[in-house]
Protein backbone atom coordinates (compact mmCIF):
# COMPACT_ATOMS: atom_id res chain seq x y z
CA UNK A 1 0.00 0.00 0.00
CA UNK A 2 1.07 3.53 -1.13
CA UNK A 3 2.03 5.94 2.08
CA UNK A 4 0.22 8.71 2.63
CA UNK A 5 2.00 12.18 1.54
CA UNK A 6 1.06 13.82 4.71
CA UNK A 7 1.89 10.96 7.37
CA UNK A 8 4.24 11.90 10.66
CA UNK A 9 7.90 11.79 8.94
CA UNK A 10 10.38 9.92 10.50
CA UNK A 11 13.22 11.26 12.45
CA UNK A 12 15.44 10.41 9.31
CA UNK A 13 13.91 10.83 5.72
CA UNK A 14 15.21 7.58 3.43
CA UNK A 15 16.46 9.15 0.44
CA UNK A 16 17.25 7.35 -3.05
CA UNK A 17 18.71 8.88 -5.59
CA UNK A 18 17.98 7.78 -9.23
CA UNK A 19 20.57 8.26 -11.19
CA UNK A 20 24.10 8.33 -10.61
CA UNK A 21 25.69 10.37 -13.35
CA UNK A 22 27.78 13.69 -13.18
CA UNK A 23 25.01 15.90 -11.96
CA UNK A 24 23.89 14.01 -9.14
CA UNK A 25 27.59 14.14 -7.51
CA UNK A 26 26.66 17.25 -6.35
CA UNK A 27 23.65 16.56 -5.54
CA UNK A 28 24.67 13.81 -3.24
CA UNK A 29 27.16 15.83 -1.90
CA UNK A 30 24.62 18.38 -0.62
CA UNK A 31 22.22 15.64 0.76
CA UNK A 32 24.75 14.37 3.28
CA UNK A 33 24.76 17.68 4.80
CA UNK A 34 22.00 17.53 5.67
CA UNK A 35 21.24 15.28 8.69
CA UNK A 36 17.30 14.61 8.50
CA UNK A 37 18.60 12.46 5.56
CA UNK A 38 19.78 8.82 5.56
CA UNK A 39 20.88 8.08 1.31
CA UNK A 40 19.69 4.53 1.38
CA UNK A 41 19.38 3.39 -2.10
CA UNK A 42 21.22 4.35 -5.60
CA UNK A 43 19.89 3.67 -9.10
CA UNK A 44 21.43 3.34 -12.27
CA UNK A 45 21.22 1.56 -15.71
CA UNK A 46 25.18 0.99 -15.06
CA UNK A 47 25.55 -0.85 -11.98
CA UNK A 48 29.25 0.52 -11.55
CA UNK A 49 27.96 3.64 -11.73
CA UNK A 50 25.19 3.09 -8.73
CA UNK A 51 27.78 1.02 -6.63
CA UNK A 52 30.23 3.78 -6.82
CA UNK A 53 27.45 6.11 -5.14
CA UNK A 54 27.60 3.66 -2.63
CA UNK A 55 30.91 3.47 -1.43
CA UNK A 56 31.36 7.44 -1.94
CA UNK A 57 27.94 8.68 -0.63
CA UNK A 58 26.57 5.67 1.39
CA UNK A 59 30.03 5.01 3.18
CA UNK A 60 29.67 1.41 1.72
CA UNK A 61 26.05 1.80 3.17
CA UNK A 62 22.97 1.23 1.12
CA UNK A 63 21.59 -0.92 -1.65
CA UNK A 64 21.80 -0.84 -4.99
CA UNK A 65 19.52 -0.82 -8.05
CA UNK A 66 19.76 -1.36 -11.69
CA UNK A 67 15.78 -0.75 -12.08
CA UNK A 68 14.12 1.99 -10.41
CA UNK A 69 10.79 -0.26 -9.82
CA UNK A 70 12.69 -2.19 -7.89
CA UNK A 71 13.40 0.23 -6.14
CA UNK A 72 10.61 2.13 -4.76
CA UNK A 73 9.13 -1.46 -4.50
CA UNK A 74 11.50 -2.55 -2.09
CA UNK A 75 13.37 0.28 -0.01
CA UNK A 76 9.97 2.44 1.31
CA UNK A 77 11.67 5.41 0.66
CA UNK A 78 10.57 8.91 1.83
CA UNK A 79 12.61 10.91 -0.98
CA UNK A 80 13.94 10.64 -4.00
CA UNK A 81 16.22 12.37 -6.11
CA UNK A 82 15.81 11.95 -9.70
CA UNK A 83 18.94 13.33 -12.15
CA UNK A 84 18.12 11.64 -15.42
CA UNK A 85 18.96 12.60 -19.10
CA UNK A 86 15.74 14.35 -20.93
CA UNK A 87 15.48 11.37 -23.39
CA UNK A 88 15.58 9.16 -20.19
CA UNK A 89 12.05 9.80 -18.50
CA UNK A 90 10.06 7.28 -18.24
CA UNK A 91 7.63 6.59 -15.31
CA UNK A 92 9.84 7.02 -12.15
CA UNK A 93 7.55 10.23 -11.55
CA UNK A 94 4.13 8.05 -11.48
CA UNK A 95 6.00 5.11 -9.75
CA UNK A 96 7.56 6.87 -6.89
CA UNK A 97 4.05 8.90 -6.25
CA UNK A 98 2.32 4.89 -6.49
CA UNK A 99 4.84 5.17 -3.12
CA UNK A 100 4.50 8.06 -1.79
CA UNK A 101 7.79 9.27 -2.08
CA UNK A 102 8.40 13.00 -2.37
CA UNK A 103 10.17 13.86 -5.71
CA UNK A 104 13.22 16.04 -6.39
CA UNK A 105 13.52 16.33 -10.06
CA UNK A 106 16.24 17.63 -12.28
CA UNK A 107 15.66 20.47 -15.15
CA UNK A 108 14.24 19.63 -18.24
CA UNK A 109 11.52 17.80 -16.57
CA UNK A 110 10.44 16.30 -19.92
CA UNK A 111 10.94 16.76 -23.38
CA UNK A 112 7.47 17.15 -24.44
CA UNK A 113 4.62 19.49 -22.80
CA UNK A 114 2.63 16.17 -22.69
CA UNK A 115 4.95 14.15 -20.57
CA UNK A 116 5.28 16.88 -18.39
CA UNK A 117 1.46 17.50 -18.00
CA UNK A 118 1.32 14.22 -17.01
CA UNK A 119 3.92 14.50 -14.37
CA UNK A 120 2.06 17.62 -12.87
CA UNK A 121 -0.79 16.01 -12.58
CA UNK A 122 0.28 12.82 -11.06
CA UNK A 123 2.13 14.62 -8.37
CA UNK A 124 -1.02 16.61 -7.76
CA UNK A 125 -3.29 13.68 -7.58
CA UNK A 126 -1.22 11.78 -5.15
CA UNK A 127 -0.09 15.14 -3.20
CA UNK A 128 3.41 15.20 -2.97
CA UNK A 129 5.99 17.69 -2.76
CA UNK A 130 7.94 18.28 -5.43
CA UNK A 131 11.24 20.32 -6.49
CA UNK A 132 12.58 21.49 -9.96
CA UNK A 133 16.18 21.63 -10.18
CA UNK A 134 16.30 25.31 -10.90
CA UNK A 135 18.97 26.14 -8.19
CA UNK A 136 19.33 29.75 -9.71
CA UNK A 137 15.85 30.70 -8.16
CA UNK A 138 17.78 30.55 -4.81
CA UNK A 139 20.62 32.92 -5.67
CA UNK A 140 20.62 35.68 -2.69
CA UNK A 141 20.41 38.20 -5.21
CA UNK A 142 17.20 36.61 -6.67
CA UNK A 143 15.91 36.41 -3.29
CA UNK A 144 16.32 39.85 -2.67
CA UNK A 145 14.83 41.26 -6.06
CA UNK A 146 12.04 38.85 -5.41
CA UNK A 147 11.17 40.57 -1.56
CA UNK A 148 11.33 43.78 -3.11
CA UNK A 149 8.54 42.89 -6.16
CA UNK A 150 6.19 41.44 -2.99
CA UNK A 151 7.25 44.81 -1.02
CA UNK A 152 5.54 46.76 -4.20
CA UNK A 153 8.41 47.75 -6.01
CA UNK A 154 8.00 46.88 -9.77
CA UNK A 155 7.07 46.01 -11.84
CA UNK A 156 9.88 44.51 -13.75
CA UNK A 157 9.93 45.55 -17.15
CA UNK A 158 13.13 43.46 -18.74
CA UNK A 159 15.15 40.71 -18.30
CA UNK A 160 18.05 40.23 -20.09
CA UNK A 161 20.44 36.71 -19.71
CA UNK A 162 23.20 35.07 -21.26
CA UNK A 163 24.30 31.40 -21.05
CA UNK A 164 27.68 30.60 -22.67
CA UNK A 165 30.24 27.87 -22.74
CA UNK A 166 32.30 26.18 -25.13
CA UNK A 167 31.91 21.99 -24.54
CA UNK A 168 31.22 18.61 -26.59
CA UNK A 169 29.75 17.25 -23.01
CA UNK A 170 28.45 13.93 -23.35
CA UNK A 171 27.29 12.57 -26.33
CA UNK A 172 23.54 12.11 -26.03
CA UNK A 173 23.24 16.06 -24.92
CA UNK A 174 24.81 17.22 -28.74
CA UNK A 175 21.80 15.21 -30.36
CA UNK A 176 18.78 17.24 -30.30
CA UNK A 177 15.76 14.41 -29.82
CA UNK A 178 17.99 13.09 -27.12
CA UNK A 179 18.44 16.62 -25.14
CA UNK A 180 16.30 19.05 -26.50
CA UNK A 181 19.16 20.83 -27.56
CA UNK A 182 21.21 23.55 -26.01
CA UNK A 183 18.15 26.03 -24.95
CA UNK A 184 16.28 23.08 -23.34
CA UNK A 185 19.06 21.40 -21.43
CA UNK A 186 20.75 24.47 -20.06
CA UNK A 187 19.53 27.76 -21.19
CA UNK A 188 16.17 26.95 -19.95
CA UNK A 189 17.74 28.17 -16.25
CA UNK A 190 18.24 31.79 -17.98
CA UNK A 191 14.46 31.10 -18.87
CA UNK A 192 12.70 30.04 -15.73
CA UNK A 193 14.38 33.01 -14.01
CA UNK A 194 13.06 35.20 -16.79
CA UNK A 195 9.34 33.96 -16.01
CA UNK A 196 10.05 33.75 -12.39
CA UNK A 197 10.95 37.55 -12.08
CA UNK A 198 7.97 38.59 -15.01
CA UNK A 199 5.36 36.34 -14.97
CA UNK A 200 3.22 35.00 -17.55
CA UNK A 201 4.27 35.29 -21.51
CA UNK A 202 2.52 36.00 -24.12
CA UNK A 203 4.73 35.12 -27.18
CA UNK A 204 7.78 34.52 -28.09
CA UNK A 205 10.42 34.33 -31.39
CA UNK A 206 13.53 32.55 -31.32
CA UNK A 207 16.11 31.83 -33.88
CA UNK A 208 18.82 29.30 -33.54
CA UNK A 209 22.18 27.69 -35.63
CA UNK A 210 24.34 25.33 -35.53
CA UNK A 211 27.73 27.21 -36.29
CA UNK A 212 30.35 25.90 -34.96
CA UNK A 213 30.11 22.32 -34.81
CA UNK A 214 28.97 21.23 -37.98
CA UNK A 215 31.57 19.10 -38.40
CA UNK A 216 31.24 16.94 -34.88
CA UNK A 217 29.44 13.54 -35.51
CA UNK A 218 25.90 13.14 -34.40
CA UNK A 219 25.90 17.15 -33.42
CA UNK A 220 22.59 18.07 -34.32
CA UNK A 221 21.61 20.81 -31.33
CA UNK A 222 21.83 24.49 -31.94
CA UNK A 223 24.93 26.09 -30.76
CA UNK A 224 23.95 29.73 -30.95
CA UNK A 225 20.51 31.14 -30.40
CA UNK A 226 18.75 34.59 -29.45
CA UNK A 227 15.03 34.25 -28.20
CA UNK A 228 12.61 37.67 -27.47
CA UNK A 229 9.53 36.88 -24.97
CA UNK A 230 6.67 39.31 -24.44
CA UNK A 231 5.05 39.22 -21.76
CA UNK A 232 1.61 39.85 -20.92
CA UNK A 233 2.50 42.82 -18.87
CA UNK A 234 3.92 44.06 -21.47
CA UNK A 235 7.39 42.97 -19.84
CA UNK A 236 10.20 42.01 -22.37
CA UNK A 237 13.05 39.10 -21.91
CA UNK A 238 15.67 38.74 -24.55
CA UNK A 239 17.85 35.40 -23.78
CA UNK A 240 21.19 34.21 -26.16
CA UNK A 241 23.53 31.40 -25.70
CA UNK A 242 26.06 29.81 -27.30
CA UNK A 243 28.62 26.66 -27.31
CA UNK A 244 31.15 28.92 -29.14
CA UNK A 245 32.14 30.75 -26.30
CA UNK A 246 35.58 30.25 -23.76
CA UNK A 247 36.47 26.42 -23.18
CA UNK A 248 36.46 25.40 -19.65
CA UNK A 249 33.79 28.17 -18.62
CA UNK A 250 30.08 27.91 -18.19
CA UNK A 251 28.89 31.80 -17.65
CA UNK A 252 25.48 32.24 -17.30
CA UNK A 253 25.29 36.68 -16.23
CA UNK A 254 22.10 38.71 -16.15
CA UNK A 255 19.89 42.07 -16.03
CA UNK A 256 17.08 42.57 -14.28
CA UNK A 257 15.15 46.12 -14.99
CA UNK A 258 12.35 47.13 -12.80
CA UNK A 259 10.59 50.38 -12.13
CA UNK A 260 12.94 51.88 -9.27
CA UNK A 261 15.78 49.30 -9.75
CA UNK A 262 18.12 47.88 -11.97
CA UNK A 263 20.01 44.74 -11.07
CA UNK A 264 23.22 42.41 -12.38
CA UNK A 265 24.41 39.79 -12.04
CA UNK A 266 27.73 38.29 -12.43
CA UNK A 267 30.75 36.21 -10.93
CA UNK A 268 28.65 35.41 -8.18
CA UNK A 269 27.93 38.76 -7.23
CA UNK A 270 24.70 40.70 -7.40
CA UNK A 271 24.75 44.95 -8.01
CA UNK A 272 21.02 45.90 -7.26
CA UNK A 273 21.26 49.95 -8.01
CA UNK A 274 18.07 51.46 -6.57
CA UNK A 275 16.79 54.20 -8.91
CA UNK A 276 13.84 55.41 -7.13
CA UNK A 277 15.09 58.37 -5.07
CA UNK A 278 17.29 61.20 -6.50
CA UNK A 279 20.87 59.81 -5.77
CA UNK A 280 20.90 56.24 -6.54
CA UNK A 281 22.04 53.61 -4.08
CA UNK A 282 23.81 50.55 -4.98
CA UNK A 283 23.24 47.60 -2.88
CA UNK A 284 25.90 44.78 -3.13
CA UNK A 285 25.00 41.35 -2.45
CA UNK A 286 27.70 38.45 -1.99
CA UNK A 287 27.17 35.17 -1.64
CA UNK A 288 28.34 31.67 -1.65
CA UNK A 289 25.03 29.75 -1.30
CA UNK A 290 25.00 26.36 -2.74
CA UNK A 291 22.51 26.26 -4.63
CA UNK A 292 21.37 22.71 -4.69
CA UNK A 293 22.11 22.53 -0.87
CA UNK A 294 19.20 25.19 -0.85
CA UNK A 295 16.64 23.36 -3.00
CA UNK A 296 17.06 20.09 -1.30
CA UNK A 297 16.59 21.93 1.70
CA UNK A 298 13.52 23.90 0.57
CA UNK A 299 11.48 20.42 -0.10
CA UNK A 300 12.76 19.52 3.37
CA UNK A 301 11.10 22.08 4.77
CA UNK A 302 7.93 21.86 2.52
CA UNK A 303 7.67 18.43 3.58
CA UNK A 304 8.17 18.79 7.26
CA UNK A 305 5.69 21.89 7.40
CA UNK A 306 3.49 20.10 4.98
CA UNK A 307 4.35 24.00 2.78
CA UNK A 308 4.53 24.48 -0.82
CA UNK A 309 8.51 24.39 -2.21
CA UNK A 310 9.67 27.52 -4.49
CA UNK A 311 9.37 25.59 -7.40
CA UNK A 312 7.27 22.89 -7.87
CA UNK A 313 6.73 20.46 -10.89
CA UNK A 314 4.26 22.24 -12.56
CA UNK A 315 6.90 25.21 -12.63
CA UNK A 316 9.44 22.79 -14.05
CA UNK A 317 5.87 22.11 -16.79
CA UNK A 318 5.86 26.23 -17.39
CA UNK A 319 9.16 26.89 -18.01
CA UNK A 320 9.62 23.68 -20.41
CA UNK A 321 6.67 24.56 -22.16
CA UNK A 322 8.21 28.28 -22.82
CA UNK A 323 11.45 26.85 -23.81
CA UNK A 324 9.80 24.29 -26.35
CA UNK A 325 7.88 27.30 -27.74
CA UNK A 326 11.50 28.75 -28.81
CA UNK A 327 12.00 25.90 -29.98
CA UNK A 328 9.33 25.43 -32.21
CA UNK A 329 10.07 29.44 -33.20
CA UNK A 330 13.30 28.91 -34.43
CA UNK A 331 11.90 25.73 -36.13
CA UNK A 332 8.97 27.48 -37.88
CA UNK A 333 10.54 31.06 -38.17
CA UNK A 334 7.62 32.99 -36.87
CA UNK A 335 6.42 34.06 -33.49
CA UNK A 336 4.98 31.44 -31.03
CA UNK A 337 1.75 32.08 -29.22
CA UNK A 338 1.58 30.80 -25.93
Amino acid sequence: MAKSAKSSAPKKLRHGILGCGGIANAHAKALLQIPEYDLVAFCDVFRASAERYKAEYGKGQGEVFEDFHQMFEKMDLDVVTICLPPFAHADEVETAAKHGVHIFIEKPIALSVDKAQAMVDTVRKAKLKSQVGFMMRFQDGIERIKELLDAGRGPGVQFVGRYYCNSLHAPWWRMQDKSGGQMVEQIIHQFDLCRYLLGKPKHVFASTANLCHGEVENYTAEDVSGVVVRFQSGAVGVLTGTNCAIPGKWLAPWTFVAKGLMAEQSGGATQITHTDRPSPYVEEIRSEKNGMLAEQLDLLRAIREDGETRTPMLEGLESLRLVLGARDSAESGRPKDL
